[in-house]
């Protein structure tokens, strides 16, 4: 048996008690149509904004949703599940319809990103899977956005694979990051299977592997011509003079380089002294690329000193979103039997039946979101889109440029406020429309009458 899953184990990337609630609406045969929506009920103490992602795989995922023999035999060596209900199983397929919030826009607190329709059972069964990619994504998108936005413009390339959490996180990881403005990936499984640009330098194992940093450099840059040199695997400014001798005592050779790159120590110094000593040795086309220990706030700290830095490498605290790792994102049950459905627990409201989400702007700018529901007309650009009916997508998959372009409008177009990396004040503001409103109240006093 091997660790490793296969397309075919998805089905059991699930929790157990969504298979035993399964077997019980089997049993009492509660298969009328249900809708459960996504979403994310406060924002972290350090975002103005999320931005949705995550909805190609889960749109791929529901499509190809089946239960393999080979996972029928695994559930059949559980004490719980009964014969009916694992052949039941066998012929399951999601047949139900997605209305979502296209990837690359803009979302905040108690905004449905996703909601589905389905019979009870195929909408409950994926809980898991939806959240689980919609959440990383989402998460990892609305980091990259703060990254690309503290660096001014500058190019912005994920170095973060090696210290995600597991393999799919770094893969979705790149694809979230390019989505939200990134140039680049180091990770090059990503490359291919997205479409994203791959690139990287060189380790520091590299120079030490070598006798001298000289002929560290004078090798590399004759493999790879154009490339950027490592230079504080010893000294950082010794390694900058390193690579202006070479320059000098190699031009015939064609030592050309298109930047250093500075690892360690401080940045914002060794920038500037490494700046001068190009500039003075006339090679004012080198770039400066940063790398270590990077995230949104040190980045802008940097740029707020005058750092001459043309480009950054950020890795881990972009990579796990380390400030703000997880989101208070939730999927709920909204409406079963034509009938809304909430909970009346504290602090966890529910807005019941389909939804949609106006955007409304004032000269371009987003102004305000409005929560209706989904037959309601309200004034605003509406966000929440069909992408699926019966099982099936209604259109191919977006091209990651067209995503990355959405992402880019949709930033654009908040107030300059929300862009900031300090909390906004007053944060964006979202309604809730009368019509939802009532019914909401509607649905509680039906449900506390029945209690």
């Amino acid at each position: 048996m091997t660790a490793w899953p296969k397309a075919g184990d998805l089905a059991l990337f699930t929790d157990l008690y969504e298979l035993s609630m399964l077997q019980s609406y089997h049993a009492e045969e509660m298969t009328a149509p249900a809708v459960f929506s996504l979403f994310v009920r406060r924002l972290p103490r350090k975002r103005n904004f999320l931005l949705a992602c995550g909805l190609e795989p889960i749109l791929e995922y529901l499509e190809h949703l089946r239960f393999t023999p080979q996972s029928i035999a695994y559930l059949e060596s559980l004490p719980q599940f009964s014969r009916p209900f694992l052949d039941w199983l066998a012929n399951f397929r999601f047949e139900g319809e997605v209305h979502a919030m296209p990837e690359g826009t803009v979302v905040f607190e108690n905004e449905p990103l996703i909601e589905i329709a389905a019979s009870l059972p195929q909408a409950q069964l994926v809980e898991t899977f939806v959240m689980n990619q919609a959440h990383l994504s989402t998460v990892l998108a609305s980091k990259a956005a703060r990254v690309v936005q503290a660096a001014e413009g500058r190019t912005v390339v994920d170095f973060g694979s090696r210290r995600m959490h597991g393999v799919d996180a770094a893969l979705k990881a790149a694809r979230a990051f390019t989505i939200a403005g990134l140039a680049a990936t180091s990770n090059v499984l990503a490359g291919r299977l997205y479409g994203i640009p791959v690139a990287g330098t060189m380790a520091h194992s590299y120079v030490q592997a070598h006798d001298t940093e000289t002929g560290a450099f004078k090798a590399f840059a004759r493999a790879f011509p154009r490339t950027i040199l490592l230079v504080d695997t010893y000294d950082t400014l010794e390694g900058v003079k390193r690579v202006i001798a070479l320059s000098r005592s190699e031009a015939g050779e064609g030592f050309r380089i298109r930047g250093v790159r500075l690892d360690s120590g401080d940045l914002a110094s060794l920038s500037k002294g490494a700046r001068t000593l190009l500039d003075e040795a006339g090679l004012t086309g080198v770039e400066i690329f940063a790398s270590g220990g990077l995230d949104e706030d040190v980045i802008a700290e940097l740029l707020a000193a005058g750092a001459p830095i043309d480009g950054f490498g950020v890795g881990t605290a972009l990579g796990v979103s380390a400030d703000a790792p997880g989101l208070d994102i939730a999927y709920k049950l909204c409406e079963y039997a034509g009938q809304g459905r909430l909970k009346l627990s504290a602090g966890k409201p529910i807005l019941p039946g389909r939804k949609q989400v106006f955007r409304q702007a004032v000269d371009g700018t987003a102004a305000k979101d409005v929560i209706g529901r989904a037959e309601e007309n309200l004034p605003g650009r509406p966000l929440l889109q069909c992408v699926m009916r019966g099982g099936r997508r209604l259109q191919p998959a977006e091209p990651i440029g067209a995503l990355r372009e959405r992402a880019a409008s949709e930033l654009a177009a908040l107030p300059t406020r929300l862009r900031a990396l300090e909390p906004a004040q007053p944060p964006y503001p979202v309604e809730i429309s009368p019509a939802l409103a009532r019914h909401q109240e509607e649905v509680r006093r039906r449900v506390t009458a029945a209690l």
